[in-house]
């Protein structure tokens, strides 16, 4: 019922109906108040509920992983939902198998590819060979026998295990850029083939959903019968074959000539094959951050964070946090779906690779890496949509960066303003930690910190170190903006 003035009320005489209206304009008059009071009623609701949901929301951070593809979005969600939700972590534990082995069937048909390739002395079709092209190797013929043609035909089995696995994976799985089906199982192309075709990567919207899936599966499997799946007993038949294959000296030369270095690469396992491919592999926490299971969709995981030494010691608030994370696709062609997040976010872990600085994107083969990293970061800083948002930067890939050096890779023939600088690992992170500061504090619509980090995730032990000071430091940063401390 709507609010009724009365005679004292100084607008009683501005509501009364006009002294000679007709009926029907009565009615239409009584219409038009009626529908005004819902609208009015309607907007109360709204702001009720809205009140309601910040009231609800106060203690909400919403945090965004940010970077280009491979720099380490996926592993970082991984070491967080590692520490701080540990019940659904060990339930997803038995979906990793899959991808593990999967992980080791793509290193295994990458290695007989270029093997196959530099038999037949065709042109390099990956990124990594492109920036050493097997024509520019002066090197003597490599001697590859009767033993690596056995070799291959022997492990010809893995491409139906690829399939099965791609299959029990495949739930909003995709495929970019699809390549053809080769007639015979390791059937080369021709040259002009392999220089237009790349490799294709396995792809999914979200590996969270197609784990629990593929989690529930091998759980009915398991229950349904004790024997090993046929995947499992194929890879584990094969283990003597794929080491002999991989610690081949023909076999690592022709790698090397393409400068292919495949230890450096995300989802890296055959150095662990007698451990892994058995019939009774059990996946381990560090099998599950080094695994590469690539995702092109958006990922948004929660953590709650009950009590802890950022409460309120006087009155006991806030009594929880919950974090909403977000990570999405690094790719070039899929960074136009970020710009929906960054409204409300409170924080942005930006991840970016320090190993990079001569590798380019594989989307756009003219970009440096580190290069569009740098942009990216420009671009995040001047934003003022994100004018109030808290920045952390994780310098990531430390590791790989150590193994290049010692190579004997030179930064400052690919970064020319590194100059005479010592080719180390400390003085290339503190060179770009201060390029990357810069740009924060030149471009920032409004003054504030950044935070950054040197970091390599796939260091469970380091990162969880980092992820500690992370969370307090964020936390006690809302904290703050929210006037609680």
């Amino acid at each position: 019922m709507g609010f009724i003035p009365g005679p004292s009320d100084p607008f009683y005489e501005l509501m009364q109906p006009p002294p000679d209206e007709t009926p029907a304009q009565a009615t239409a008059r009584q219409k038009r108040e009626l529908d005004a009071q819902r609208v009015n009623d309607k907007i109360d609701e709204d702001i009720k509920q809205e009140r309601a949901r910040a009231k609800k929301e106060r203690n909400v951070i919403k945090l965004l992983l940010l970077g280009q593809s491979e720099s380490g979005k996926s592993t970082t969600l991984k070491n967080f939902r590692m520490r701080y939700t540990k019940v659904e972590w060990d339930q997803e534990r038995s979906g990793w198998r899959s991808v593990v082995q999967l992980n080791i069937v793509r290193s295994i048909t990458t290695v007989i590819r270029i093997v196959e390739a530099d038999m037949n002395g065709e042109a390099a079709d990956s990124e990594e060979e492109q920036l050493t092209p097997i024509d520019t190797v002066k090197s003597e013929p490599l001697k590859f026998t009767d033993r690596h043609q056995l070799l291959m035909i022997r492990l010809a089995p893995l491409l139906s295990v690829e399939t099965e696995l791609k299959r029990r994976l495949g739930a909003g799985a995709e495929h970019i850029h699809p390549a053809p089906m080769s007639a015979t199982p390791f059937e080369v192309p021709q040259a002009s083939s392999l220089r237009r075709k790349k490799p294709t990567e396995f792809s999914v919207r979200s590996w969270k959903d197609i784990l629990e899936n593929n989690s529930r599966i091998t759980h009915s499997v398991e229950a349904a019968a004790s024997d090993v799946d046929l995947q499992t007993l194929t890879i584990a038949g094969c283990k003597d074959d794929m080491k002999a294959l991989w610690q081949d000296k023909a076999v690592q030369q022709a790698l090397q000539r393409r400068g292919i270095q495949l230890l450096d690469t995300a989802g890296f396992f055959l150095n662990d094959l007698d451990r892994i491919a058995t019939r009774d592999y059990a996946v381990t926490d560090n099998d599950i951050v080094r695994a590469r299971l690539r995702t092109v969709g958006m990922q948004e995981h929660r953590l709650s964070f009950k009590h802890g030494p950022w409460d309120d010691p006087k009155t006991g608030r806030p009594s929880g946090w919950e974090w909403r994370i977000f990570d999405v696709g690094g790719c070039r062609t899929l960074r136009r779906a970020w710009l929906p997040y960054f409204e409300g976010v409170n924080v942005i872990i930006f991840l970016s690779p320090v190993s990079v600085f001569d590798q380019r994107l594989e989307e756009d083969s003219r970009v440096n890496r580190l290069e569009d990293s740098i942009i990216l970061w420009t671009s995040i800083c001047s934003s003022t949509l994100l004018a109030k948002t808290q920045l952390i930067l994780f310098l990531n890939k430390c590791d790989l960066l150590r193994r290049k050096l010692k190579r004997g890779v030179r930064v400052n023939q690919y970064l020319p303003s590194y100059g005479e600088r010592p080719n180390e690992v400390m003085a290339v992170v503190k060179y770009l930690r201060e390029k990357f500061k810069d740009i924060q504090k030149q471009c920032s619509p409004e003054h504030r910190s950044a935070y950054i980090y040197p970091t390599t995730v796939t260091d469970t032990e380091a990162t969880a170190v980092t992820l500690e000071s992370v969370r307090d430091g964020v936390l006690r940063e809302n904290l703050a903006a929210s006037q609680l401390i």
